[in-house]
């Protein structure tokens, strides 16, 4: 469990970014259940208000073995750019991510806007944000590669380039919250669930202050 000190260091207030709410970034190697830990905590605080689980924009077609996202074709999504959609995009496995504009609007009403985001675009999100959190889900290298094979995407000379960069990472911050989901999903889910309604509670002092 996170002690609130760590929190009131991570919100620490940037300059000339956007305030009042809080921008949970989300990262991880493959296979250690970013998406699910994120699923688990959106259907347990559904019943909650201030919580904004950001639906990403992706070059790939949403299937039940992948999160639920929106689908742009590659013309599409360089047009979207263009017109300003997003607030922040990044390319990965060869394919576009964005993140909708309107994450901003949710920030500046108070909401806890949480996505699961490239480790290389922490630095750009620092900036715009002045409340800004890494959660960093991790798993023991056994449990990746159980994950990874189970999935049936990649080969096997793929999935062990997957393992490899599940290593120690340059853009990995230094304060970033950890978090080891290769037990119980319920586990990390709970820690995951606790820490974003401290970061709420957190968030809303600021908001008044």
């Amino acid at each position: 469990m996170v002690a609130s000190a760590s929190i009131e260091r991570l919100l620490d207030p940037a300059t000339n970014a956007i305030e009042n709410g809080v921008f949970v970034a989300v990262v991880g190697p493959s296979g250690a259940g970013k998406d699910t830990i994120i699923d688990y905590a959106r259907a347990a605080l559904r019943d909650e208000s201030g919580f904004h689980f950001v639906r990403r924009v992706v070059t790939r077609p949403s299937s039940v073995d992948a999160e639920d996202h929106d689908t742009l074709s590659e013309e599409a999504f360089a047009k979207a750019l263009q017109s300003g959609a997003f607030s922040h995009q990044w390319e990965a496995h060869g394919l576009c991510y964005g993140l909708p504009k309107s994450v901003h609007d949710e920030i500046r009403l108070g909401a806890v806007a949480i996505a699961n985001v490239s480790r290389g675009i922490i630095p750009a999100l620092r900036k715009t944000y002045a409340n800004f959190a890494v959660v960093h889900i991790t798993a023991s290298h056994e449990v990746l590669a159980k994950r990874l094979a189970a999935r049936g995407r990649e080969s096997a000379e793929e999935i062990q380039r997957r393992l490899m960069r599940a290593g120690a990472n340059p853009c990995d911050p230094s304060d970033a919250i950890m978090i080891d989901n290769s037990d119980e999903v319920a586990r990390a889910g709970d820690e995951f669930v606790t820490l974003l309604r401290k970061m709420a509670v957190k968030a809303a002092v600021s908001e008044q202050v």
